[in-house]
Parts: C-alpha cells; sequence; structure tokens
C-alpha cells in the first residue's frame, strides 16, 4: 500500500480523498492556490504545498509545480480526482516516468477512450451496442443514402469539432437534402471541414451510466447503475441510484456490457460507462469516463462500499475476490451549486456567512465550505453534494426534501438549494418520467414560473 498520496485537485473532491486515505493509514498532501489558501483540504491534509496563482493553468493544472510538489513531500503515488489533470494521458506518463503511481488507468487507456470514435471501435469489438451511424460522409448524395439505410431521425453531426455546431436533426425525407447542406456549411465555416456523419436519432432517452472498478489482475467489479437524466446544458444536476426504470434483466445487461469492454481494453481502475436507454430498454454505449465521478456518492451508499478505497487498492496491486455487488435502497444525489437558477444558473460567488448541513439518518454531505468561507470566483461553481439513502425511492425524497430544507448557506451568494426543493415536487421528477431533455423542456419552465 502507498504511504503518502498527494491529491492534485481541490474542493470536495480533495477532501473526500483525505478522509478515505486516513482511514486506510495513509498520508496526504494537498496542493493549493493562492485562492484556495484557506481551503478546507489544505487545513485537513497532513502537508500542504502552494503551487501558483488562483487561475487553473497556474496551479491545477501547472504540472510541473504538481510534480515538484509530489517530489519534495516524497509522495509515491498522486490521485488526480475528477476534472483538472484526472484525464490527461501525458500527467499520467509523467507520474510514472519520475516514479510515482497516477492512480487511475493507463496513458494508453485514457487516449483510446477519450477518442469518441476510437472508443465506439471498442464498444462495438467487445460486442456492446453503440447507436446506429455511419462514418464519414463527404458530400450531400453520400449523406442521404446513408439517411435511408439508417431510417429517419438522424442526426447529422460534424465530424471535426463539437458544440452543437455542424449539428442538425433530420425528422423526414423532405427536410433532409436542405438541412445536410446547412450543416456541412456550419462545419466548414467553424473547424475548416465541411465532413459529417450520420447517426440515428434516439428519442427521450435517459442517460444511464454503470460504476466499475477493476484490478491490475483484470477483475473488474461492477456497483449497479445511476439514473442521470436530469440535465441542462449536457450538465447533470441530479442523480440517483437505482434507477427507477432499470430492472433487473436490463440492469444485467448493462453491467455485463460495461464489464467486457473494461475486460476487452484491460482497464485499471475506477471508470463509468455511459450509455443512451431508450423507452423499449434498448441501450447504447456512449462513452467510458476514465476517472471516478462526481456523482459515485449514491453508487456508494446503495452499495456500503468506499469507491474511493477500492480505486486506491487497486492502483496498489491488491487484487478483488468478487465481480459485482448487491444493491440495497435507493439513494438521490443533489448537486449544490453557488448560482442563480432563476438567472439561467449564473454563477454566484460569495462569501458564506451562516451555514447549517444537514444530518439524521440517511444523510451524507461532501463538502469543502465552512462558515466564514470565501467562494472563489475561478473554479467550478459546486459548493456541496447532499446524498440521501432511504430503503424506497419514495422514502429517499421524502428525506431528500427535509435535508435541503434544513441546508442553510447565506452570505453575499446564491445557491441551488430553493432550485432542488422545487425540483423534488416535480411530477414528472416524482414518478420517474425522466429523459435528457425533460428538465430543459417541461421542468424547468414550470420551477421559473
Amino acid at each position: 500500500m502507498f504511504k503518502k498520496i498527494l491529491i492534485a485537485n481541490r474542493g470536495e473532491i480533495a477532501v473526500r480523498i483525505i478522509r478515505t486515505c486516513r482511514e486506510l493509514g495513509i498520508k496526504t498532501v494537498a496542493v493549493f492556490s493562492t485562492a484556495d489558501r484557506d481551503s478546507l483540504h489544505v487545513f485537513l491534509a497532513d502537508e500542504a504545498v502552494c503551487i501558483g496563482g488562483p487561475l487553473p493553468q497556474e496551479s491545477y493544472l501547472n504540472i510541473p509545480a504538481i510534480i515538484s510538489a509530489a517530489e519534495i513531500t516524497g509522495a509515491d503515488a498522486i490521485h488526480p480526482g475528477y476534472g483538472f489533470l484526472s484525464e490527461n494521458p501525458g500527467f499520467a506518463e509523467i507520474c510514472t516516468a519520475c516514479g510515482m503511481k497516477f492512480i487511475g488507468p493507463s496513458p494508453e487507456t485514457m487516449v483510446l477512450m477519450g477518442d469518441k470514435a476510437k472508443a465506439r471501435e471498442v464498444a462495438i469489438k467487445a460486442g456492446v451496442p453503440v447507436v446506429p451511424g455511419s462514418g464519414i460522409v463527404k458530400n450531400v448524395q453520400e449523406a442521404l443514402k446513408v439517411c435511408e439505410e439508417i431510417g429517419y431521425p438522424v442526426l447529422v453531426k460534424a465530424a471535426h469539432g463539437g458544440g452543437g455546431r455542424g449539428m442538425r436533426l433530420i425528422t423526414s425525407p423532405e427536410e433532409a437534402e436542405t438541412l445536410i447542406v446547412t450543416a456541412m456549411a456550419e462545419a466548414e465555416a467553424a473547424f475548416g471541414s465541411g465532413e459529417v456523419y450520420i447517426e440515428k436519432y434516439v428519442e427521450n432517452p435517459r442517460h444511464i451510466e454503470i460504476q466499475i472498478v477493476a484490478d491490475q489482475a483484470g477483475n473488474v467489479i461492477t456497483f449497479g447503475e445511476r439514473e442521470c437524466s436530469l440535465q441542462r446544458r449536457h450538465q447533470k444536476v441530479l442523480e440517483e441510484a437505482p434507477s427507477p426504470f432499470v430492472d433487473d434483466n436490463l440492469r444485467n445487461k448493462l453491467s455485463d456490457a460495461a464489464k467486457r469492454i473494461a475486460e476487452f481494453i484491460n482497464y485499471e481502475g475506477a471508470g463509468t460507462v455511459e450509455f443512451l436507454v431508450d423507452k423499449d430498454k434498448n441501450f447504447y454505449f456512449i462513452e467510458m469516463n476514465t476517472r471516478i465521478q462526481v456523482e459515485h456518492p449514491v453508487t456508494e451508499l446503495v452499495t456500503g462500499k468506499d469507491l474511493i478505497a477500492k480505486q486506491i487498492m487497486a492502483a496498489a496491486g491488491e487484487k478483488f475476490d468478487i465481480d459485482h455487488v448487491k444493491l440495497q435502497g435507493h439513494a438521490i444525489e443533489f448537486r449544490i451549486t453557488c448560482e442563480d437558477y432563476e438567472k439561467g444558473f449564473r454563477p454566484a460567488p460569495g462569501k458564506i456567512e451562516k451555514l447549517l448541513i444537514p444530518g439524521g439518518f440517511g444523510v451524507r454531505v461532501d463538502t469543502h465550505i465552512y462558515e466564514g468561507y470565501t467562494v472563489p470566483r475561478y473554479y467550478d461553481s459546486l459548493l456541496a453534494k447532499l446524498i440521501v439513502w432511504g430503503e424506497t425511492r419514495e422514502e429517499a425524497i421524502k428525506r431528500g426534501e427535509r435535508a435541503l430544507s434544513e441546508f442553510l448557506i447565506e452570505g453575499n451568494l446564491k445557491t441551488t438549494i430553493p432550485f432542488h426543493i422545487k425540483l423534488l415536487k416535480d411530477e414528472n421528477f416524482i414518478r420517474g418520467t425522466l429523459d435528457t431533455k425533460i428538465l430543459e423542456n417541461k421542468i424547468l419552465p414550470k420551477i421559473k414560473t
């Protein structure tokens, strides 16, 4: 086992990792920017090193400074958390070259699964369904032929770049040619290439993901699914486990698919395999995140397993002797951010003058904030994750309502606590009739009125 781990991150995930390390008897090193000098992870770690200015590129993305901090403190491993350098293969390579274990998969795996086209090829070779689609099409006539073969509705997407540019939804042959030409022109203007590809459009899908952890001997543990369909601009706002939509049969199929992908690429560490699931419970691989995720606590509450501990154990070379775990009860995670939801979720950081964190049975709060803490404006707006557990989904919702009503964060800042309170009262959420567009199309318009 490692003797000392440097956490190359900040905020609640840094605090989370430090706490597990302490339970494992591992010393910790916190790194911090000048803006985070008073952050909780700095106080909780055994050692702390300032690595630069407030901007991420000056500190948490500053690889030489992080490596120097690890060397001077004698850290033998580096945990990247999520975000920042967690999926940077170059950083992982440098850690290894400097004699430190990067707690995550190999650089080669990160490169492979970070390329969506290559990840899609991996899924196909592993026998996992993907959304029907084409390779690159170079002209309108070829695109029209592909649309007919796949069947409407389809999405035409720019082959290079993203952000929704060069993308069009085509629902019928009558509009196909015009929209293809438009998409190609937009792609050319935005990315310097008019090349596009075609995908079958999955109507009203759910976003379901499977948590895995794999050891160095090739043993892959699956930890059930998470429902992540409540999204705003492709950003998750609430997660729950298990999904109210997934039955045992589908769960087994999804878990088996995730396991096959992990085994095919000889995966090591914690990761998440993400799927789109349609109304008929057909599922399609989307991507794999090669790191621990923000939403991992909901899985911990329904499995009783410390995923950070499993991740560290895998990196240390320990072998797992199980391939899946049993799910118990229901958990919901609320992402509490410093945003003004009434103004388009505009960031609204400030100083916390008064703080009351909820507690009681089945309530967990992962956070780095405290009374008197000033939220920096340079980083992600996440303040805390409130996670509640109940024997049933209904019980978890009631516990969430109670916990949110107790959660008090006051000062010259705004939070999304009022938004989550209203969200729990929405009939679509209560019924569990969710998809990736329902928050923006149906729930938010009602909440704002």
